[in-house]
Protein backbone atom coordinates (compact mmCIF):
# COMPACT_ATOMS: atom_id res chain seq x y z
CA UNK A 1 0.00 0.00 0.00
CA UNK A 2 1.37 3.41 -0.94
CA UNK A 3 1.63 6.25 1.58
CA UNK A 4 -1.32 8.00 -0.11
CA UNK A 5 -3.42 4.86 0.05
CA UNK A 6 -2.43 4.33 3.69
CA UNK A 7 -3.60 7.73 4.96
CA UNK A 8 -6.71 7.71 2.78
CA UNK A 9 -7.66 4.29 4.13
CA UNK A 10 -6.99 5.41 7.71
CA UNK A 11 -9.22 8.45 7.23
CA UNK A 12 -11.99 6.35 5.68
CA UNK A 13 -11.75 3.85 8.56
CA UNK A 14 -11.94 6.62 11.18
CA UNK A 15 -14.99 8.21 9.58
CA UNK A 16 -16.72 4.84 9.24
CA UNK A 17 -16.02 3.95 12.89
CA UNK A 18 -14.02 0.84 12.03
CA UNK A 19 -11.79 1.44 15.07
CA UNK A 20 -14.65 0.72 17.49
CA UNK A 21 -13.54 -1.12 20.64
CA UNK A 22 -16.87 -2.99 20.63
CA UNK A 23 -16.72 -3.94 16.96
CA UNK A 24 -19.87 -1.90 16.29
CA UNK A 25 -19.04 1.11 14.05
CA UNK A 26 -21.79 3.24 15.60
CA UNK A 27 -19.75 3.24 18.84
CA UNK A 28 -16.92 5.13 17.13
CA UNK A 29 -16.30 7.86 14.60
CA UNK A 30 -14.04 10.80 13.83
CA UNK A 31 -13.57 14.40 14.78
CA UNK A 32 -11.65 17.24 13.18
CA UNK A 33 -9.30 19.39 15.24
CA UNK A 34 -7.69 22.42 13.55
CA UNK A 35 -4.71 24.29 14.99
CA UNK A 36 -3.50 27.72 13.88
CA UNK A 37 0.19 28.23 12.95
CA UNK A 38 0.98 29.03 16.61
CA UNK A 39 -0.47 25.68 17.70
CA UNK A 40 -3.68 27.06 19.25
CA UNK A 41 -6.87 25.09 18.66
CA UNK A 42 -9.25 27.10 16.48
CA UNK A 43 -11.88 24.49 15.53
CA UNK A 44 -13.16 21.14 16.81
CA UNK A 45 -16.18 19.17 15.59
CA UNK A 46 -17.39 15.65 15.02
CA UNK A 47 -17.39 14.55 11.39
CA UNK A 48 -20.18 12.90 9.43
CA UNK A 49 -19.35 9.40 8.25
CA UNK A 50 -18.73 10.34 4.62
CA UNK A 51 -15.97 12.06 2.68
CA UNK A 52 -14.83 12.57 -0.90
CA UNK A 53 -11.32 12.94 -2.25
CA UNK A 54 -11.21 15.57 -4.98
CA UNK A 55 -9.70 14.84 -8.36
CA UNK A 56 -6.80 17.21 -7.67
CA UNK A 57 -5.50 14.70 -5.07
CA UNK A 58 -4.76 17.55 -2.62
CA UNK A 59 -8.27 18.18 -1.32
CA UNK A 60 -10.69 16.12 0.72
CA UNK A 61 -14.32 17.07 1.29
CA UNK A 62 -15.80 16.39 4.73
CA UNK A 63 -18.89 17.41 6.72
CA UNK A 64 -18.25 18.83 10.22
CA UNK A 65 -21.31 18.40 12.42
CA UNK A 66 -22.39 21.89 13.41
CA UNK A 67 -25.82 23.45 13.58
CA UNK A 68 -27.60 20.76 15.59
CA UNK A 69 -30.11 21.46 18.34
CA UNK A 70 -32.68 19.72 20.46
CA UNK A 71 -36.30 20.54 19.62
CA UNK A 72 -39.40 19.91 21.70
CA UNK A 73 -41.38 18.45 18.81
CA UNK A 74 -38.96 16.42 16.72
CA UNK A 75 -35.99 15.63 18.94
CA UNK A 76 -32.46 16.55 17.92
CA UNK A 77 -32.28 18.07 14.44
CA UNK A 78 -29.51 19.43 12.25
CA UNK A 79 -29.82 22.47 10.01
CA UNK A 80 -28.42 21.04 6.79
CA UNK A 81 -27.85 24.55 5.48
CA UNK A 82 -25.37 25.09 8.33
CA UNK A 83 -23.96 21.55 8.38
CA UNK A 84 -22.31 22.11 5.00
CA UNK A 85 -19.43 20.37 3.34
CA UNK A 86 -15.97 21.76 3.97
CA UNK A 87 -12.73 21.19 2.13
CA UNK A 88 -9.30 20.49 3.50
CA UNK A 89 -6.53 21.32 1.02
CA UNK A 90 -3.11 20.25 2.15
CA UNK A 91 0.57 20.52 1.37
CA UNK A 92 1.54 17.36 3.27
CA UNK A 93 -0.29 14.60 5.06
CA UNK A 94 0.72 11.71 7.31
CA UNK A 95 -0.67 8.99 9.52
CA UNK A 96 0.20 9.82 13.13
CA UNK A 97 -0.65 7.75 16.18
CA UNK A 98 -4.37 7.04 15.86
CA UNK A 99 -5.21 9.71 13.29
CA UNK A 100 -4.34 11.56 10.11
CA UNK A 101 -2.58 14.92 10.21
CA UNK A 102 -2.75 17.41 7.34
CA UNK A 103 -0.56 20.49 6.97
CA UNK A 104 -3.04 22.77 5.25
CA UNK A 105 -2.25 25.29 2.52
CA UNK A 106 -3.51 27.99 4.92
CA UNK A 107 -0.65 27.29 7.33
CA UNK A 108 -2.99 25.57 9.77
CA UNK A 109 -2.70 21.95 10.83
CA UNK A 110 -5.74 19.68 10.80
CA UNK A 111 -6.05 16.34 12.52
CA UNK A 112 -8.73 13.74 11.89
CA UNK A 113 -8.79 11.46 14.92
CA UNK A 114 -11.12 9.18 16.86
CA UNK A 115 -14.04 11.06 18.37
CA UNK A 116 -14.87 10.78 22.05
CA UNK A 117 -16.87 12.69 24.64
CA UNK A 118 -19.04 15.48 23.27
CA UNK A 119 -18.01 14.86 19.65
CA UNK A 120 -18.95 11.17 19.84
CA UNK A 121 -22.30 12.13 21.39
CA UNK A 122 -22.90 14.59 18.53
CA UNK A 123 -22.07 11.88 16.00
CA UNK A 124 -24.62 9.56 17.66
CA UNK A 125 -27.22 12.34 17.33
CA UNK A 126 -26.25 12.73 13.65
CA UNK A 127 -26.64 8.99 13.06
CA UNK A 128 -30.11 9.14 14.62
CA UNK A 129 -31.03 12.25 12.60
CA UNK A 130 -29.88 10.79 9.27
CA UNK A 131 -32.04 7.70 9.85
CA UNK A 132 -35.01 10.05 9.20
CA UNK A 133 -33.76 11.08 5.77
CA UNK A 134 -35.02 9.66 2.51
CA UNK A 135 -32.56 7.70 0.40
CA UNK A 136 -32.39 10.64 -2.04
CA UNK A 137 -31.58 13.07 0.77
CA UNK A 138 -28.92 10.78 2.18
CA UNK A 139 -27.37 10.30 -1.27
CA UNK A 140 -27.29 14.08 -1.78
CA UNK A 141 -25.46 14.56 1.55
CA UNK A 142 -22.99 11.75 0.85
CA UNK A 143 -22.07 13.11 -2.58
CA UNK A 144 -20.48 16.20 -0.98
CA UNK A 145 -20.86 18.10 -4.24
CA UNK A 146 -23.05 21.07 -3.27
CA UNK A 147 -22.44 24.11 -1.09
CA UNK A 148 -26.06 24.68 -0.12
CA UNK A 149 -29.09 22.64 0.89
CA UNK A 150 -32.60 23.41 -0.39
CA UNK A 151 -34.54 20.43 0.95
CA UNK A 152 -36.03 19.56 4.31
CA UNK A 153 -34.11 20.58 7.43
CA UNK A 154 -32.67 23.72 5.81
Amino acid sequence: MTAAQQWQQRMADLLAGLHSPTGDPVDAGARLVVLDPAGEEVFRAALARHHRFADDERTVWIRPLIGGQDTDEDGYLFNLGATRRRSLSWESVSVVDDGVELDLVTGQRARVEPADGAELEELARWDDFTSRLTQEEEDALRSLDADSWHGRYA
